[in-house]
């Protein structure tokens, strides 16, 4: 049939409906033009998270936060090329954005590394951020943020609360946080349930653009990290100059190599004799950080 006799009897299919279109083609329109007819997106995924204003946002005032009270300082621009790094790995066509950030042993900076990351990445166009308080048995990063503590994962996880009850927003950049929440006497078994992969997958999906860090227990003390880094996309893990054994480090490696371990971020390094720029660091490794 030609293009013309095909035109000619819509027209006269048009004349007999009264001028409007059969109802198979009518449901098609609609079914077309239904948001269900769409692809499918992640719940939420069009919306962008609420701005603060900056007369609410938060104010910390922790002097190790170098990325938020010194950011042209040597340690801020180290924390931008971990970055760098970690949007080079992470971001492609696949994007790997739920990210743990842990330790060998307790006190290696482990909770400062994951915020003054998080705020780096928060401060950039690109991506938002939220930051996840997952070391239920000594959480920090209320402290750090000036904030405190409330409702936060544990009780997402125990069920008594939904997520979007928990999520802070700083007003520091795009970045948000989740508290640790109430005490918990089992928080292992809380990592190791369903609902803790679920509630990793509703946060991973709910923003296409954002990355969600978790600040975990040290690994070799507890079990919880060890079962939180086969859910996440990767791992990042810190060690402190001399405070860890070798054997220590090693032993936490081969519990999170099977794991994507994306790499290591030393911390407080010594400086060269006479470096002026390493100062900050030389100051930070005489400081108890979790």
């Amino acid at each position: 049939m030609s293009r013309i006799e095909m035109a000619m009897e819509k027209a006269a299919r048009l004349r007999e409906n009264g001028g409007q279109p059969p109802e198979q083609e009518q449901a098609k329109a609609r079914t077309d033009s239904s948001p269900a007819a769409a692809a499918p997106l992640p719940r939420e995924a069009e919306s962008a998270p609420p701005v603060v204003p900056a007369s609410q946002a938060l104010s910390p005032k922790d002097p190790f936060l170098a990325t938020i009270h010194d950011p042209h300082s040597q340690a801020a621009e180290e924390y931008r090329k971990l970055k760098s790094m970690l949007v080079k790995l992470t971001d492609g066509e696949n994007f790997k954005n739920t990210i743990m950030v842990t330790s060998s042993v307790p006190r290696e900076g482990k909770s400062l590394t994951a915020l003054n990351l998080a705020v780096t990445l928060a401060q950039g166009l690109d991506h938002t951020v939220l930051l996840v308080d997952a070391d239920l048995r000594r959480p920090s990063l209320h402290e750090y943020l000036g904030i405190a503590q409330g409702t936060g994962l544990s009780d997402i996880l125990k069920g008594e609360a939904e997520i979007s009850q928990t999520i802070v927003q700083t007003g520091i950049g795009k970045l948000a946080v989740i508290r640790g929440g109430s005490q918990v006497d089992n928080p292992v078994e809380l990592f190791s349930s369903q609902k803790m992969r679920g509630v990793v997958d509703e946060l991973k999906m709910r923003y296409p653009d954002r990355y969600i860090i978790f600040d975990t227990p040290p690994v070799l003390p507890f079990a919880e990290s060890r079962a939180l880094a086969n859910v996440v996309d990767g791992v990042l893990f810190v060690v402190k100059e001399r405070l860890a054994s070798q054997t220590e480090i090693r032993e936490a490696y081969d519990h999170l190599k099977g794991s994507g371990l994306l790499g290591v971020v030393y911390n407080a390094a010594e400086a060269p004799a006479g470096d002026e720029r390493y100062s900050y660091y030389k100051h930070y490794q005489k400081t108890p950080v979790s």
